[in-house]
């Protein structure tokens, strides 16, 4: 499946770092953060935002929302989020990482922010939902900016809501170009990330959007309603050329992530429901994939089964060094070596939040949720995580969080000795807000960052 390519360390014209490396070495720390805001599925009657968080040590706001960009519809259910350019679109002329593309997975609603000012962002344009189900799709997902300037994203389900879902391609004027795949390529549908390099992209399966949306039922996951398979594309073609079964230890397979370098031919999926992180990798023209952790479930009193972890999101650090995660049930941040790509030695964790965390507040403040969305500095040494999953989700496993809202967490990481270390005094409270308590969700920084970049 890879394919010959040219070298590409070279002068840049267009936006992001020539290298990870460079990313890694030539960035700034963080000043402020974009973080989803929700009030989809709560008692407060007001649009989900983007909030706009001072994450500047040396600032008198520091910790504090800034600014919010309020979207103009309620319900829109913000959910993943992302550039109008990266690294990979290094070859266009005058294009900047300037404009936030984000989708309502519920409405299927996409907004487009302009950032020009990074700490008073505006709502540039809106795609209404009918203009999207023109091409028979909805639920939108993963935004991921491509080569060329045009922008891609995952869809979930057909414009009725059911299988199967697609890719939708918006052009560099934030219209719609076209949808990307031809039906009938794949059933289910949920994250992707490509590699240009190896002419490869990988999407993951989560369901339907009737199936989820409502919230999460057993008897769906026993009546195959959701996802267990992986599939490899051939990215110039935009056609599945490799079909992976993962089987009941791949229930629910999420976040896809490829290592950063544009060499490597290696990455990992989180399976949730399953409670499992798989390594996929090209060996002989074929894409492998094998077990690499499996976290075990527990006991608990208030459930009348064992617990899992729900291992719900992951990242590479931008240094392909370390795989962070969230088991979202029972409340852990965990980071493993994974500098042989195929043997993942475990280096650290924190417990906190969910059903077994040890640390059950912070800076006074309960906690009532386990880690969720994590986001890592490009140069690997704080890693932060809200809490809020998904609004029907969250009600059924931690009801609190409608009534008392997210918080934004972080962790001082060392990657030199492999430790994180939570900051105590670190806390963005979504509860606090003038219109009530809010969800907190998906993390960006203004220059890149672990879980969006991609290098031709």
């Amino acid at each position: 499946m890879a394919t010959d390519h040219q070298h590409h360390d070279h002068e840049m014209d267009g936006p992001g770092y020539t290298t990870p490396q460079a990313a890694i070495e030539e960035s700034t720390p963080e000043q402020v953060a974009y973080v989803i805001g929700l009030y989809t599925g709560s008692d407060v009657d007001a649009p989900d935002f983007i909030a706009v968080v001072d994450l500047d040590p040396d600032s008198d706001t520091y910790q504090e929302i800034v600014h919010r960009v309020e979207m103009p519809n309620r319900g829109d259910e913000l959910h993943h989020f992302g550039w109008n350019a990266c690294s990979s679109s290094c070859h266009v002329e005058g294009l900047a990482r300037q404009h936030l593309v984000i989708p309502g997975n519920r409405s299927g609603r996409i907004h487009v922010v302009d950032t020009a000012d990074r700490r008073n962002p505006e709502l540039l344009t809106v795609i209404e939902p009918e203009e999207v189900h023109e091409y028979d799709l909805s639920g939108p997902h993963t935004v991921h900016c491509i080569p060329d300037g045009k922008i891609l994203i995952s869809m979930t389900g057909n414009a009725d809501g059911d299988l199967p879902g697609g890719f939708l391609e918006l052009n560099d004027e934030f219209e719609i170009e076209r949808r990307w795949d031809a039906p009938g390529e794949i059933e289910f549908n949920y994250d992707f990330w490509y590699q240009p390099r190896h002419d490869v992209m990988i999407s993951s399966e989560w369901a339907a959007p009737r199936t989820y949306q409502p919230g999460f039922d057993m008897e769906d996951v026993e009546a195959g309603e959701y996802g267990h398979r992986l599939h490899f594309w051939n990215w110039t073609d935009r056609t599945v050329e490799q079909t992976v079964e993962l089987g009941e230890e791949g229930l629910v397979p999420l976040e896809t992530r490829f290592l950063h370098s544009p060499e490597s031919v290696h990455g990992y999926v989180n399976a949730a429901l399953s409670s499992n992180i798989f390594h996929f990798w090209e060996e002989d023209d074929e894409y492998q994939v094998e077990k690499v952790i499996d976290f075990e479930s527990g006991e608990h009193a208030d459930w009348d089964m064992p617990v899992p972890a729900l291992p719900v999101d992951i990242l590479v650090s931008m240094d392909d060094r370390y795989l962070f995660g969230s088991n979202w049930l029972q409340g852990e941040v965990w980071m493993y070596d994974i500098s042989d790509p195929k043997t993942l030695r475990k280096a650290d964790s924190i417990s906190i939040g969910g059903y077994f965390g040890d640390i059950r507040e912070v800076q006074g403040r309960e906690l009532v949720a386990g880690p969720q969305m994590l986001q890592l500095s490009l140069d690997g040494e704080r890693l932060y995580w809200t809490t809020s999953l998904y609004s029907t989700w969250d009600d059924q496993f931690f009801p609190e969080e409608r009534e008392r809202g997210s918080v934004m967490l972080k962790a001082d990481v060392n990657p030199r000795k492999g430790t994180m270390t939570l900051d105590e005094e670190f806390l963005v409270d979504f509860g606090e807000l003038p219109a009530g308590p809010a969800r907190a969700h998906e993390i960006r920084w203004p220059d890149g960052d672990c879980t969006s970049d991609v290098w031709l």
